[in-house]
């Protein structure tokens, strides 16, 4: 079953890439879990160029597109994260990401969250950086800017605009995070969708299957 593909857009007038998540079979990396994904990254195969070591300033940029009725939990959907490379012995901290754009399921509306994660040692507290309504995003292709610098005195930056009308829907600069993490050889970005559908696929009714589409991705490090 084909995951990503080719597809032309219209309101671009151009190719872009597509990528399906199918409910009923896809699993988490071949293994069944509470989770799904299917995902675009760089690793620590990439050209240096494209993954960012302590210091160093990470630059990304893409244009995305979630789908019109696109189905969300009170769980995670990631559509977006910046997660640290592992070391050789294994030891990096980096269970869970820096940094996900996350699409959820709130008691009063569907939302577009920016989130930070700390470090393990200080209890991956979560920092929600914005949270806006997904309905500004869903059927639309948007464009996001983001810049980071990768240090435990690091700062983050992103802005995301509506390529329809040019309207602001996420504009945060220069907030001072920790954007690191110990024993990581580097920082690197991740696309695509990684959602939990609960043990056992028990929420797998609250969601469906879904094409996220994407476009122009550039990333660079220095």
């Amino acid at each position: 079953m084909r995951h990503v593909r080719q597809q032309y857009d219209a309101t671009l007038g151009r190719w872009v890439f597509a990528f399906d998540i199918h409910i009923d079979t896809d699993t988490n990396k071949g293994e069944e879990s509470d989770r799904q994904r299917n995902e675009l990254k760089t690793d620590n195969n990439s050209p240096a160029s494209m993954v960012a070591t302590e210091g160093q300033e990470l630059a990304d940029s893409w244009l995305f597109q979630l789908p019109s009725g696109m189905k969300t939990t009170t769980s995670f959907t990631h559509v977006h994260q910046i997660k640290g490379l592992d070391n050789k012995a294994g030891t990096a901290d980096i269970s869970q990401p820096v940094i996900t754009f996350t699409c959820r399921s709130t008691s009063s509306r569907q939302e577009f969250q920016v989130i930070h994660v700390s470090p393990s040692p200080e209890g991956n507290t979560l920092k929600y950086l914005a949270k806006v309504p997904l309905s500004d995003f869903l059927g639309e292709w948007v464009r996001v800017e983001e810049r980071m610098t990768c240090s435990t005195s690091g700062s983050y930056s992103v802005s995301i605009t509506r390529v329809r009308d040019g309207k602001s829907l996420v504009d945060i600069q220069n907030e001072p995070l920790c954007m690191w993490r110990s024993g990581t050889p580097g920082l690197r970005p991740k696309w695509g969708i990684y959602r939990w559908f609960g043990e056992g696929r028990s929420a797998a009714s609250q969601l469906r299957d879904e094409t996220l589409l994407f476009a122009d991705f550039s990333v660079t490090s220095h």
